[in-house]
């Protein structure tokens, strides 16, 4: 038996089947949001150090991570990011996870993202637009959920 195999039987008499596949699904949920709010942050051309802040404060808000599995899921997040050629590998992962409030929740933390600095860049805005679309969130809700940060300068 392969080292692999011993630690998968250990994992799955410790933790059981079906709490080994939930506490999958919970890092995949984790890595594709951060996944699309590390995109957010350098959408426009620019890592403001602001957006970044927001990144950590809603990532361990959110997901109730230390500052260990912060930096573990952002760098997998960043090297998804950067592999990815489509918003959908992020997008499918959170409408399958998530239910239409947790949608939201995430379309929400887009524009605490790209307004954190202060200015709505047009590629952050797009951004958003496409983001609440392929997740399923109305551009009702999108409105909505912007309404708290509409206070921002644009940058078209």
């Amino acid at each position: 038996m392969t080292l692999l195999a011993k630690l998968k039987e250990f994992t799955d008499r410790l933790l059981g089947e079906d709490q080994r596949a939930k506490t999958l699904r919970e890092e995949e949920l984790q890595l594709a949001a951060a996944a699309l709010l590390v995109h957010a942050t350098g959408v426009d051309g620019h890592v403001d150090p602001e957006e970044r802040r927001k990144l950590k404060n809603l990532m361990q808000k959110r997901f109730n991570l230390d500052e260990t599995e912060f930096r573990r899921i952002v760098g997998e997040a960043e090297a998804w990011e950067h592999e990815a050629v489509d918003l959908y590998s992020f997008t499918s992962v959170l409408c399958r996870e998530l239910d239409q409030e947790g949608r939201q929740r995430i379309v929400e933390m887009l524009w605490e993202i790209v307004l954190a600095d202060g200015v709505l860049h047009e590629f952050e805005d797009n951004l958003v637009a496409r983001s609440a679309e392929l997740l399923g969130v109305s551009s009702r809700d999108r409105a909505r959920l912007h309404i708290p940060y509409s206070d921002y300068e644009t940058d078209h």
